[in-house]
């Protein structure tokens, strides 16, 4: 009976706790039925996003991409470009970054799959045309921010005729400043707003600093710059009456249209030219090929090690010739911020090992060499701290022995292969002769 009872009891409480629930959702649903809640239904109706939306998509592939360790090296780096170009807009910033790195993605896959299928084995070949990869890849990334770099130094001429405008109007800085920021068309317009909050702050000469370090280029620095000291001491008239203030607007876009033609420049001189420079590696087999098939003797040299350090002669060569011409070619405004508070320099230093190896090398404070070494750090407007500096030559050191040692040992091998393997030349430059 007890058991009987403690079901029904147990039967009655579920069916209450049911009964109370749907109470609950008819009144929840009378109240969702509001006057207010339709009117603001009908106001985000036509704004959700499909099921699938490539602004989130982005957004999700850039929070994945950063966790992978070879590509997170290129998301980061193209990341510090953008974050200044875009001003604190993280959302806009992680968008562009993915996009970069997508479209890299999509090329750099299937080549490397292309790569692995035409090399079969020989490994030199698999070695340049996977540095070339590298290459071609940072030159399309490195072409995309230069575009959206050069795309914002554009729209500042527009910025600045609608600045003219607007401060012949007010005869205000900061409200000239204040209107043409309200312009969303325009990219550039939250470098206005920056501008602007710099102005109006409580101690707008430290803000001022604080913008010179993250300004995308030295026009904006300098329109900062003018527009702060005629904010601060007004505008001023020269000897025929006109206001120095939009004589150095003028100016400054006047710098602007010549830097704007000097880029269309390099960029139509330096056209594909980083892709001629690295052009020799790809030909490396070809004309190894070709030589062997008209030149029978040439296997041998080839086959040894005069061929092998010939073509690791041709590698080291093709990459300095890149670089030079990728430096040439250099036209961004924007330099990339490195980590100065906590680099891999100073990881690496504060191993105690590594430090007592480190500072062996160090100079000791107050020498000639010391002198000479920090003189030369404060000259060249490094960032680099002393113990940092020798970091990185003991780096270069150690790794150009262990790659030139691992060249060596390879020569070496090929060299023994070549002398147990290699049956005895049978073509001479003047004559054939029967093989001995």
């Amino acid at each position: 009976m007890d058991s009987m009872a403690l079901l029904k009891y147990l039967i009655i409480g579920v069916l209450a706790i049911f009964a109370l629930i749907v109470v609950a959702y008819m009144i929840l649903r009378k109240k969702m039925m509001g006057k207010n809640t339709k009117y603001i239904a009908q106001l985000t109706e036509g704004t959700k996003e499909n099921s699938f939306s490539m602004e989130v998509f982005y957004q999700k592939f850039y929070i994945q991409i950063v966790r992978i360790p070879f590509f997170r090296r290129y998301a980061l780096k193209l990341r510090r470009r953008l974050e200044i170009i875009n001003l604190e807009d993280e959302y806009l910033t992680r968008k562009q970054t993915a996009q970069i790195m997508l479209k890299g993605l999509m090329v750099i896959i299937p080549l490397t799959v292309i790569i692995f299928l035409v090399t079969s084995g020989n490994y030199v070949l698999l070695f340049a045309l996977l540095l070339f990869e590298i290459f071609f890849i940072e030159t399309l990334m490195e072409g995309m921010v230069d575009k959206i770099d050069n795309k914002i130094l554009k729209e500042q001429i527009d910025l600045f005729a609608e600045m003219r405008h607007a401060f012949h109007e007010s005869n205000m800085v900061e409200e000239a400043i204040y209107d043409i920021a309200q312009n969303d068309e325009l990219d550039v317009s939250r470098q206005a707003e920056k501008i602007y909050e710099v102005l109006i702050s409580d101690d707008p000469e430290t803000e001022l600093e604080k913008y010179y370090d993250v300004a995308p280029n030295s026009y904006l620095k300098e329109f900062a710059g003018i527009s702060y000291l005629t904010k601060e001491f007004g505008d001023r008239k020269d000897k025929d009456g006109a206001s120095l203030y939009l004589k150095n607007l003028n100016n400054i876009t006047q710098e602007m249209q010549i830097e704007i033609l000097k880029r269309d420049k390099l960029d139509y001189v330096f056209q594909s030219l980083s892709m001629i420079a690295i052009a020799p590696v790809l030909l490396i087999n070809f004309i190894k090929g070709w030589a062997v098939s008209q030149f029978s003797f040439t296997k041998s040299f080839y086959d040894g090690t005069g061929g092998f350090y010939a073509q690791i002669a041709l590698l080291i060569l093709t990459v300095i010739c890149y670089i030079f011409v990728r430096k040439l070619k250099d036209n961004s405004s924007t330099t990339v911020m490195q980590n100065v508070e906590n680099p891999w320099q100073a990881k690496l230093y504060k191993k105690p090992r590594i430090k007592k190896f480190v500072d062996f090398f160090i100079p000791k404070d107050g020498t000639r060499e010391y002198r000479k070494v920090t003189t030369l750090l404060k000259e060249s407007a490094s960032k680099l701290k002393l113990e940092w500096f020798y970091v990185n030559k003991l780096a270069v050191t150690v790794i150009a022995f262990v790659v030139g040692l691992l060249i060596f040992v390879i020569a070496h091998k090929m060299e023994i292969n070549y002398v147990y393997t290699n049956p005895t030349a049978d073509y001479d430059l003047m004559r054939k002769y029967d093989r001995i």
